[in-house]
Formats: C-alpha cells, sequence, structure tokens
C-alpha cells in the first residue's frame, strides 16, 4: 500500500503555539522535500477567520495542484482536540480560543479547496516521537517515550511501530499539575518570582548576566523535570527517553540535575535530531495508516 504513495502529495503540517510550519513528505521514505518547507508567525489569539487565513496561506503553496484529489495533509495538532473529528477543544491553554468548538477540518478543507477526508489530525507530541523513533535509529522493540518542552508538555510512547499520546501534563505536581512546572511560562513565573523581572523565552535566560539566577532556575527546571521522567519511565518502563520542543535545545543546562531523579541509571536519554521536521514526518506518516490517538489528548 505504501507505493500507492507516489501517487499523492502528502504534507506534514505543525501547529505551534506561535507558528505553522509546513513541507512536501517524499512518501517513499519520509523525509522532507528540498526546498518545500514553508514556516509563517500566527497571532494564536487571533479571532478564528484571522488564525485559519494564516494557516491556508501557509499551505496555499504547496496545495498547488490541478489534481488536489491527490493531495494529503497530516497535521500535528496541539491539545485538547477532537483528532479523530478534527474539532477544536483548546480552552483555556492561552492560545487559539477562539477555534474552541470549530471543525477545523471543514474549515481549512473549505479554505484550500482539498476534500475533508483528505485532512487528518495527530497529537503533535505523537507525531514529534512517531518522527524520531523512526529516523532516530531506536531499536524496533525498544520502548521509548518522548516529551516536547516548549510553551506546553507534550508527551508520548512509542513500542513496534506503533506510537500513541499519554497526556501526562496533567499529571499531579507539587501545588498543581506537571505542566505547570515544565514549560516556558514557568521559566518566566519562576524569572519574575526571583527576580522581578520579565522573562521573554528561555533563550534570554540563557543569556542572563546573573549567573546566579540562571543556575538556580534552570536547576530547579532540571529537578522538576527528573521527577516526572523518572515516573514516566518507570510506568511504562522505558528504554529511551527522547526529548523535544525549544526548551530542549538548553538541555546541557539542566540534564546533570534531571538524571539525578532517576532510578534507572542506565535509562538512555536522547536530545532530538530532527527538532521541527519530527512533527512534520510524523504528521506525514498518517498516511496511508493512522495510528490512533487518544481523542481528547492535550499537551
Amino acid at each position: 500500500m505504501r507505493s500507492s504513495l507516489s501517487n499523492y502529495k502528502i504534507i506534514g503540517v505543525d501547529i505551534g503555539g506561535s507558528h505553522i510550519t509546513a513541507a512536501q513528505v517524499v512518501p517513499d521514505d519520509h523525509t522532507i522535500m528540498a526546498d518545500t518547507k514553508v514556516r509563517l508567525k500566527v497571532d494564536a489569539h487571533a479571532d478564528a477567520d484571522t488564525v485559519i487565513g494564516k494557516w491556508a496561506e501557509a499551505l496555499c503553496d504547496l496545495c498547488d495542484s490541478e489534481n488536489r484529489d491527490a493531495i494529503k495533509i497530516g497535521i500535528a495538532m496541539p491539545g485538547p482536540f477532537n483528532y479523530n473529528e478534527g474539532i477544536s477543544l483548546i480552552k483555556g491553554m492561552n492560545k487559539y480560543e477562539s477555534l474552541y468548538g470549530m471543525n477545523v477540518r471543514k474549515l481549512l478543507s473549505e479554505a484550500l479547496g482539498i476534500e475533508p477526508d483528505n485532512i487528518v489530525f495527530r497529537n503533535d507530541a505523537e507525531a514529534f516521537l512517531h518522527g524520531e523513533v523512526t529516523f532516530g535509529k531506536v531499536p524496533f522493540t525498544s520502548k521509548a517515550i518522548g516529551i516536547t518542552l516548549g510553551t506546553g508538555l507534550g508527551s508520548a510512547v512509542s513500542i513496534n511501530g506503533i506510537t500513541n499520546d499519554v497526556f501526562r501534563a496533567i499529571n499531579k505536581m507539587h501545588d498543581g499539575i506537571a505542566e505547570d512546572y515544565i514549560s516556558t511560562r514557568w521559566f518566566q513565573k519562576r524569572c519574575l518570582e526571583l527576580s522581578s523581572e520579565a522573562l521573554t523565552n528561555v533563550e534570554a535566560l540563557l543569556n542572563h548576566q546573573d549567573t546566579a539566577l540562571k543556575d538556580q532556575i534552570f536547576n530547579e527546571f532540571g529537578t522538576n523535570l527528573g521527577f516526572f521522567l523518572n515516573a514516566f519511565a518507570v510506568d511504562e518502563q522505558a528504554d529511551v527517553i527522547i526529548i523535544g520542543g525549544n526548551i530542549a535545545k538548553s538541555m546541557d543546562t539542566f540534564m546533570p540535575h534531571v538524571l539525578n531523579q532517576f532510578v534507572n541509571k542506565d535509562l538512555e536519554v536522547r536530545q532530538s535530531v530532527l527538532w521541527e521536521d519530527a512533527a512534520l514526518i510524523g504528521a506525514a506518516c498518517s498516511w496511508p495508516t493512522k495510528t490512533p490517538s487518544h481523542i481528547f489528548a492535550t499537551n
């Protein structure tokens, strides 16, 4: 069945909290086709028409084909989201609230002139891990768990070629849930508490002149993340952990504190090798067969 994909144009899409990235994926080996990647900034607080319009703008050139029935689009989407029906359930997440209750599949179908059945959705953390496992040379029988560290916290599990979101962001941690302590907003909140300084992003903290402040915040983050990952790995009996997302690019600053929390000192931890391409490829891997994801998953 895979060979039949050569008759189609496969597009992988990654929806982030402030951007959309899309590219054509080569169907035979699921790699990104050269010079096809498009990335646009998106105002996640804009009205629904504006958001859908920006997403359609990013996809327009990629969908420029006389035979639109030959185009298949796989979208890595943050939750909460009804992935089977294509309906957004995002609410209280400080992003894309204007889409709540709307059928995103239908809206994109109309905007692009693509049949609704040719657009599928996959949880973004699930798509990330599937892309990484497929191309990161993880042994087929190894049980891999993956997380994405960014505006939110995504989590997924993969074994024997099957990858599923596991929705651990809402697990209890300290006085709240895991995502309260493992996300960009935690960095911003903690920096404000310790220094009364507004932090734009984690990269800004990396370049901060106050070394003591920087070390304290990254050390605390590493301890929180290590606590979370240790429980995740034990529960899933994992062999390998793969970490992606923008915060993962600064792993060297907090990994010693992560590893200190591990019961299994032989547990392998990998940094993403594909980064954003992982979600594009994982989303595109929804064709021809789509690994089911939890319908009401979130991250």
